[in-house]
């Protein structure tokens, strides 16, 4: 005998009331709110008064997250609410309302150790998802907002411009949009890849004569465009108009496009206007850098994600020492576990002190004269040959590399950084883009980098 909607659709209102104080907010908003009473039903399996709650959902991803990570409690929720023994269903439904195809939790399970490829671009890494994510007061809001864009909870938003200084998790959250969606839809067709890739590909369309297919294949063949690192488009004209007619067409057929930059659209310079309004149309969501609660949660997460045995005063310890991003933090954490495997000593305080102490002091003392210093020495140019107008590759590529370290181990802005070479915001990022290259490529760049790194880091200068 089935149970009235009135009664099931006045037990859900009182249950998701109590839900509400026990859940985080985001969480809540993200995966509570959007469940709808279905109804109840009897059934003589389901348990011993065979009574079963009915929730709607909107996909499968969705009832497994639901069921992973809140199941046990809603199912609680339920049984001290209705005062009686009840189970929880929990029902996919299509657009029209009707049960989609029901399929067991255990298929749904993702292959382990797989990394996911999208259709085109880089790989996503495996670990990038919204359930390695740690969310605090300071990316919440950048967090909600990727999911929103994920599930398409909002269909007004198709656009998110995600806003960080590098370390803070921008790419996690790209990447973790790409996973959902192919998760849920495995046929949709999702594009990950930098700026710099776009650009390269785009140049190397118009050299072989295939500028339709290049076209083609963004503005009919793609679904979803994370696109990272906006901001080394600065200057490049051909691919920002290029862009801008692929971002137009994308959207226009209501595709979703994710950006990221550690500068606003506003601030990114020699940037064409058609560009910088298609970047700024949607959502900008900044990313702040962590507080010591959500450092010491991250540490753990990552700890435990890589079966270390760390003490808690160890974190506790680290969180409180290592302060400027998530990257350092996990660096912190990964020198602490391969000096005391290294030396067989035990994981305490005395260690972790001396692992960040050597983190700290190359924080501290790096300086950008420090590192003109070891430039000039090491390329046999002056400090006024690096500020200099100077176009000669024997003064240009020291310049470059010097500026690459300025940017890399100070926590100077990128307009300080381009005036103290004598040079504008643009032209800095520019230098930056080549050595990264560089240094991807495996050229000589990378060797002299990693030589001149290991001797900031060890002080020798």
């Amino acid at each position: 005998m089935s149970c009235g909607h009135g009664d099931i659709e006045h037990l859900w209102q009182g249950i998701k009331a109590s839900l509400g104080n026990q859940i985080p907010a985001h969480a809540f908003r993200m995966w509570i709110e959007p469940l709808e009473a279905a109804g109840g039903k009897s059934s003589p399996g389901a348990s011993s008064s065979g009574k079963v709650m009915q929730l709607k959902c909107p996909n499968l991803f969705f009832r497994k997250r639901v069921m992973d990570h809140f199941g046990d409690l809603i199912h609680a929720e339920i049984v001290r609410l209705a005062g009686h023994p009840m189970d929880l269903e929990l029902v996919v439904t299509k657009g029209n309302g009707h049960k989609a195809r029901s399929i067991e939790p255990a298929e749904q399970l993702p292959l382990p150790n797989m990394t996911v490829q999208p259709h085109f671009g880089r790989l996503l890494r495996q670990d990038y998802t919204f359930d390695h994510f740690v969310v605090g007061k300071n990316n919440e809001f950048a967090y909600s907002a990727a999911l929103s864009v994920a599930v398409r909870k909002n269909l007004q938003q198709h656009s998110l411009f995600l806003l960080s200084k590098t370390g803070m998790g921008k790419s996690h959250l790209s990447q973790a949009i790409g996973h959902q969606i192919l998760m849920a839809s495995p046929s949709e067709r999702v594009y990950y890849m930098t700026a710099e890739d776009f650009t390269s590909e785009m140049v190397a369309s118009y050299k072989s004569n295939s500028v339709n297919l290049f076209k083609d294949k963004y503005h009919k063949g793609c679904d979803v465009l994370l696109l990272e690192d906006v901001h080394y488009l600065s200057g490049k004209e051909r691919t920002q108009i290029e862009l801008a007619h692929t971002l137009d067409s994308l959207l226009n057929e209501n595709k979703r496009i994710i950006f990221s930059s550690c500068c606003s659209p506003s601030e990114i310079p020699k940037l064409s206007e058609n560009l910088r309004s298609r970047l700024a149309c949607g959502l900008i969501s900044n990313i702040e850098p962590p507080d010591y609660r959500l450092r010491l949660r991250i540490l753990k997460q990552y700890a435990q994600a890589n079966d270390w045995q760390i003490p808690a005063e160890v974190l506790e310890y680290l969180a409180s020492e290592l302060t400027n991003d998530v990257r350092q933090l996990k660096s912190g954490l990964v020198g602490v576990s391969a000096r005391a495997s290294l030396l067989g000593s035990p994981i305490d305080v005395a260690l972790a002190s001396g692992v960040v102490k050597n983190m700290i002091n190359q924080s501290v003392q790096i300086t950008i004269d420090a590192i003109k210093k070891i430039v000039c020495k090491y390329y046999n140019v002056t400090a006024k040959d690096l500020v200099s107008a100077s176009r000669k590759q024997a003064i240009v590529r020291p310049r470059q590399i010097a500026i690459y370290l300025a940017r890399h181990y100070t926590d100077e802005p990128l307009q300080a950084i381009g005036k103290s070479f004598n040079r504008y915001h643009a032209t800095a990022l520019h230098a930056i883009g080549t050595i990264e290259k560089g240094i991807r490529q495996g050229t000589p760049i990378q060797r002299h980098v990693e030589y001149l790194s290991q001797k900031l880091e060890s002080g020798d200068f």
